[in-house]
């Protein structure tokens, strides 16, 4: 038990006490935001963004560029949903009416899966440029050698982008994508010694349960 807790606590012993906070300021907005969206509030939106900016610095100052360039992506997606819900207010102008996606939105889901997987491999073919500053004298360095970690992170940013577009289009199907990839990425944060991080992703995962039943509940009020 003690090995156990001396590994996650060991990448801390690195890390400044800033990065420290702002990792727990991220955590904090991240599960707001969560919350927000369980609540069917546009303030998920800018909650969101506050919490994957924050992250996108972190990964930058520990020199994960692959995992920047992906939060990028993220706060993109973010952005998009924050668009759409803005357009789509009920008269209170903060919540949102909710529907169960269709099959030619699956379909798009499955093409967004795939592009997403492909543009995550391809930061990481060229991880030894990114990870030496973008000096491109590395690029003989660039192999398409893959770890089974890469492909598990590349598959759970694609669930999750999934996730965060079928939200941005309120589809209760959404919570289905982040339930599954919370439950890929309390394991994965603990093993690239983020724990703050993966204590988030406990609190996302009730979260999203509790999200779908929710949604699914104010789906079937409006039904009738």
């Amino acid at each position: 038990m003690n090995d156990f807790i001396d590994y996650i606590l060991a990448p801390y012993k690195t890390y400044t006490s800033l990065n420290i906070v702002l990792e727990s300021i991220a955590t904090l907005f991240g599960i707001i935001s969560v919350f927000y969206t369980y609540k069917r509030n546009i303030l998920v939106y800018p909650t969101t963004v506050i919490s994957t900016l924050i992250f996108i610095y972190l990964f930058f100052s520990w020199g994960l560029y692959g995992e920047t360039i992906i939060n990028v992506y993220y706060a993109s997606m973010a952005f998009y949903g924050w668009i759409l819900w803005k357009k789509n207010l009920k008269e209170d102008h903060k919540h949102v009416e909710v529907f169960w996606a269709t099959q030619k939105e699956y379909f798009y889901a499955i093409l967004l899966f795939l592009f997403s997987v492909l543009f995550i491999l391809t930061v990481y073919y060229f991880r030894p440029i990114i990870q030496n500053d973008f000096n491109w004298s590395y690029i003989s360095q660039c192999k398409l050698h893959y770890t089974s970690i890469d492909f598990i992170d590349a598959s759970t940013t694609a669930i999750f982008l999934i996730g965060m577009w079928m939200m941005a289009r309120q589809k209760i199907d959404n919570w289905i994508f982040w339930i599954i990839g919370d439950l890929i990425m309390i394991p994965l944060m603990i093993y690239k010694g983020a724990v703050i991080t993966s204590s988030q992703y406990i609190v996302f995962l009730v979260l999203s349960i509790i999200g779908l039943i929710d949604w699914i509940k104010v789906h079937k009020r409006r039904s009738f």
